[in-house]
């Protein structure tokens, strides 16, 4: 009973974690086709089109041609690098997205500068 019980909370969290990521994909694919169909660039004043997460605990900008993602929580250094990593295997095929890194200030971009 008690490894049916781990089991389902385990199968819970990582469900629920999926469907956030999967929320956050779906932000940050609609600026990268933005930006390949609508946008030349958001310009300085990306702010004005951010967008959080239903849960509140990620928040993209666009900033001219890059798209900022932030955690809105205190993290470790290794949660960004492991979002990084999953946005660069997310974006690997994907030839509108130059490069996904970390910049000085902690938090993913994702640069779909030409």
């Amino acid at each position: 009973m008690r490894k049916h019980l781990v089991l389902l909370i385990t199968i819970f969290l990582f469900t629920s974690c999926s469907q956030n990521k999967r929320e956050l994909y779906e932000i940050t694919d609609s600026f990268v086709e933005s930006l390949d169909t609508k946008f030349e660039s958001y310009g300085i004043q990306g702010e004005k089109y951010s967008k959080k997460t239903t849960d509140g605990k990620y928040r993209v900008i666009p900033i001219g041609r890059l798209i900022n993602v932030k955690i809105m929580e205190v993290v470790e250094d290794l949660t960004y690098e492991d979002l990084r990593e999953d946005f660069t295997n997310h974006y690997d095929n994907d030839n509108r997205v130059n490069k996904v890194y970390i910049n000085n200030l902690g938090t993913i971009m994702i640069d779909c500068r030409n």
